[in-house]
C-alpha cells in the first residue's frame, strides 16, 4: 500500500479531508509535469553538470491559481532565464477548462501513460476515463500525423541532420526498433523536423527511401548533410542529392576512437581530438589533425588509419562561416531531439504497435516544429545572406 492509498483510506469518512488530499495530489502532479516540461525544454535535469554554460538556465517560477472540482490549487509555472520557455501543460489565461480531450493529448505527448492520464483527469475534473478511452482520444492525432508526413516541404535547407534512435516496440515480439529522423535548418535559420520513419533496424536502404521521399515532397536542394558513420550514407546522398556536401559527426568519430584505445589514454586522446574542430580555419584544423595522427600512430595504427580513411569528411564544416560552425561539426542538435523523445517514451515501457509509436513521434515532431517555427538557430541570423548565396 503506497502513501496515497494509506492517506485516502484514513480520510474516507471525512469529505473535507478527501478533498484536501486530492487537491494536494493534483497540485503536486501538475507542478511535477510543469517542471518536467522545463527540463525537456532545457535538455538537462536541475543542477546537472551538462547544463553548465549552455546559455540558458532555470529562473524561478510564477504562481497561478487553477480551479478544480476539489478546490483551488496553486501552480508554480517555471521560467527560464532567456524567457523562451512556454509551458503547454495548462491552457493560457484560463483558471478552469473542461477541454479534457486536449488535456489527454497533451499529457500523452509528454510520455504520461494512459492509465496515469485517466487517473489524473478523474482527480482533477471528476470525469472518469478508462485507459482504453484515453488511448482512443490520443488516436485523434493519427490523421494529423499522417497529413504531416505528406506535407509539402521547403525547396531548400542549408543543412540536414540524419540520425536514428531506438525505441521499444512490440510486433510479434518485443524489440527496440530504429526511428530514422531528419531535422533541417533553412538558410534563414529556421529549423524543423523534416520527416521520420520506423524500421526494425538501421540500414542504408531505409535511409535511401526517406531521402527519396523528402525529395519527392519538394526538398530539392541541400547544401550540407550531417550524419554518423552508417555504411553507405555518402553513396545514398550522392544518388539523391548529388550537389550536397557531407560532414561526418566528429563527436561520433571521437567516441569510436575512445572505444578502441586503452582506458588510460582516453582522456588525452579525447582532449586532443576536440582541438580539431576548435581552430580558426581549415588549414589549422588539418595541422592539428595530422599532429594527432603523428602522436598516436605508433600506439594505435589501425585506429589512426580508420580516421585517415574518412579525413575528407571530417573538416567540411570549416568551409562555412565561423558563426555557424559550432552547429555543423556534429549531429548534437538532432541527438538532443532524440534524447527528448526517448525520455518521454520511457514511461510507456513499450509501444503496442507501429502506428502508436508513429503517432507519438509525430506529436513530438509537430510540437518541435511549432516551437521553433520562427526562432533563428544560433549564428544563422548573422550570415543569412551568405547561406542564401550557396543556392544561387
Amino acid at each position: 500500500m503506497n502513501d496515497f492509498t494509506k492517506n485516502i483510506t484514513q480520510a474516507l469518512f471525512n469529505q473535507d479531508k478527501i478533498n484536501d488530499l486530492l487537491r494536494h495530489e493534483i497540485q503536486q502532479a501538475v507542478n511535477d509535469l510543469l517542471e518536467a516540461e522545463l527540463t525537456a525544454f532545457l535538455g538537462y535535469d536541475p543542477d546537472a553538470r551538462n547544463g553548465w554554460n549552455t546559455g540558458n538556465a532555470r529562473n524561478g517560477a510564477y504562481f497561478r491559481k487553477i480551479d478544480t472540482q476539489f478546490g483551488s490549487i496553486e501552480v508554480q509555472v517555471p521560467r527560464d532565464r532567456n524567457g523562451m520557455f512556454h509551458q503547454h501543460t495548462l491552457p493560457d489565461y484560463k483558471q478552469h477548462t473542461d477541454l479534457l480531450e486536449d488535456m489527454v493529448i497533451k499529457l500523452y505527448s509528454k510520455g504520461v501513460t494512459t492509465r496515469e492520464i485517466a487517473n489524473l483527469i478523474e482527480k482533477m475534473y471528476g470525469n472518469h476515463y478508462s485507459p482504453a478511452q484515453v488511448s482512443n482520444i490520443s488516436k485523434q492525432m493519427i490523421p494529423k500525423v499522417e497529413a504531416d508526413h505528406k506535407r509539402k516541404l521547403s525547396d531548400k535547407f542549408f543543412c540536414v541532420y540524419l540520425a536514428a534512435t531506438y525505441i521499444p516496440l512490440r510486433r510479434e515480439t518485443f524489440e527496440r526498433e530504429a526511428v530514422y529522423i531528419a531535422i533541417g535548418i533553412k538558410p534563414n535559420g529556421h529549423k524543423e523536423v523534416i520527416d521520420y520513419c520506423i524500421a526494425p533496424n538501421e540500414n542504408i536502404e531505409v535511409w535511401t527511401e526517406l531521402l527519396q521521399s523528402m525529395k519527392s515532397r519538394g526538398l530539392e536542394q541541400v547544401e550540407l548533410f550531417l550524419s554518423d558513420g552508417v555504411v553507405g550514407m555518402k553513396t545514398a546522398l550522392a544518388k539523391t542529392y548529388p550537389q550536397a556536401h557531407f560532414q561526418r559527426c566528429l563527436v561520433h568519430v571521437m567516441r569510436n576512437i575512445c572505444a578502441k584505445v586503452r582506458v588510460e589514454d582516453r582522456e588525452a586522446i579525447m582532449n586532443e581530438f576536440k582541438q580539431v574542430h576548435q581552430q580558426s580555419n581549415k588549414q589549422e584544423g588539418i595541422t592539428v589533425l595530422h599532429s594527432f595522427y603523428s602522436k598516436w600512430q605508433k600506439a594505435y595504427q589501425h585506429v589512426i588509419q580508420n580516421v585517415k580513411d574518412i579525413e575528407a569528411d571530417l573538416l567540411v564544416f570549416y568551409n562555412y562561416p565561423k558563426q555557424i560552425r559550432s552547429s555543423i561539426y556534429s549531429t548534437n542538435m538532432i541527438e538532443s531531439f532524440n534524447n527528448v523523445v526517448k525520455r518521454k517514451a520511457k514511461p510507456k515501457a513499450e509501444f503496442p504497435n507501429e502506428q502508436s509509436l508513429d503517432t507519438f513521434i509525430g506529436i513530438q515532431a509537430m510540437s518541435y516544429n511549432d516551437r521553433y517555427f520562427k526562432r533563428i538557430h544560433k549564428g544563422f541570423g548573422q550570415v543569412q545572406d551568405t547561406l542564401e548565396s550557396y543556392f544561387e
